[in-house]
């Protein structure tokens, strides 16, 4: 398989269909420390019927957009599911070539390219379908360009903090299926990726409780190498396909599509400990994870790690890796449901990742991460 195929250069950021814009507003300024840099034009409110504001922390990049009466993209998107990920930004080197690549592997363009200049240079920009649900993919080459997006106009000061907490870019997304293999086949075929990491496991097999019989996945990354992008994919594995959790995202989104993304922060606990301060709700850890903690340490071949294990715990940040030295940190936040209490908030969550040498994805925290979604789920369905 070809490598950098259709010129992707970095996962640019998310475009984030919400019903309530200025809750969106409070949770990334206040909650996570983001800068509103942006805001819809008043041309782009009125013709695209929706109003958007922009975020940036580090070189990621989130458009929150609600819709502001019927007929427009935010409108449509909202009408079939909850709150969620309508739109993955990518940044190419040359749009002409990216254009051309995804037609030729079998792409579907929503449109041409359509270009805009400014006095600083140009734009260019064109969208494609995908099989992640209501997702569309968006390229986008940047030459000089000064504003934002075609539609969105710059603040002149960035409104906000200034990104405290030290988030520098998207690691990877994580989508839902009912069932993946077309996914992966457009993923390697179209988008030119190839494989990188897969895990199945049952919780029957590794939990020491049962919950509904218990639950599995099948998840399997595939990777950009020259950019780097990753996207990790699960479905349900038998038995018990439909309380699978993986299943219950699909219904509770109504369809599959983007379950998180990682968020890269360059120190997670000094990260971790600033959000929960700011109010911000995780996924709970088992003490049990941490009492093993250093069994899994020399299990892995990781040995020492820089961090105190009682601070990962009380922090709930999990740890995984292979390799002398070789790890990563990560945690998960709840989902917007949860965090706001209100299903039509979804089912997205952001995870937040540290990397010390380890490219992989955490077997173990997959199954700890799994383990507490099954939990989370069965006290929402005991409530």
């Amino acid at each position: 398989m070809e490598t950098g195929v259709i010129g992707i250069r970095k996962l640019l950021g998310l475009h984030y269909y919400v019903h309530d814009l200025e809750r969106s507003r409070r949770f990334y300024m206040e909650r996570l420390g983001f800068a509103e840099i942006g805001a819809s034009s008043p041309e782009l409110e009125r013709d695209g019927r929706q109003r958007s504001l922009v975020f940036q922390a580090g070189d990621i990049v989130i458009v929150c957009s609600a819709a502001q009466g019927p007929g427009g993209r935010a409108a449509r998107y909202l009408a079939k599911h909850p709150d969620g990920i309508g739109t993955l930004a990518f940044e190419v080197d040359d749009i002409e070539h990216t254009f051309r690549a995804l037609e030729q592997r079998g792409g579907t363009p929503i449109s041409d390219i359509t270009r805009v200049t400014d006095a600083g240079g140009s734009l260019a920009t064109f969208s494609i379908t995908t099989p992640f649900g209501d997702t569309t993919f968006r390229f986008i080459e940047r030459r000089g360009y000064a504003g934002l997006f075609p539609g969105m106009q710059r603040h002149t000061e960035p409104r906000g903090e200034g990104n405290p907490i030290g988030f520098t870019y998207i690691d990877h997304v994580t989508s839902n299926f009912q069932t993946m293999a077309p996914a992966l086949l457009w993923l390697e075929h179209v988008m030119g990726m190839q494989p990188l990491w897969e895990v199945e496991f049952h919780t029957r097999d590794v939990a020491k409780y049962e919950l509904r019989g218990g639950s599995g996945l099948r998840s399997k990354v595939l990777w950009d190498p020259s950019s780097r992008v990753k996207f990790a994919n699960n479905e349900p594995y038998r038995p018990a396909f439909k309380s699978s959790q993986i299943n219950q995202f699909v219904e509770e989104q109504r369809g599959d599509g983007v379950q998180h993304a990682a968020l890269v922060t360059r120190d997670i606990i000094s990260a971790v400990r600033m959000l929960r301060e700011r109010g911000v709700e995780f996924m709970p850890t088992p003490h049990t994870y941490y009492e093993r903690l250093p069994e899994r340490l020399v299990e892995l071949g990781i040995g020492a790690i820089d961090e105190d294990i009682a601070t990962l715990e009380e922090l709930q940040i999990l740890v995984d890796g292979h390799g002398a030295g070789r790890y990563l940190l990560q945690i998960f936040m709840k989902d917007a449901g949860a965090l706001y209490r209100e299903p039509q908030a979804g089912p997205f969550f952001f995870e937040l990742i540290q990397r010390k040498g380890d490219e992989g994805f955490g077997a173990g925290n997959f199954r700890a991460l799994f383990e507490s979604i099954e939990r989370e789920q069965h006290d929402k369905g005991a409530a």
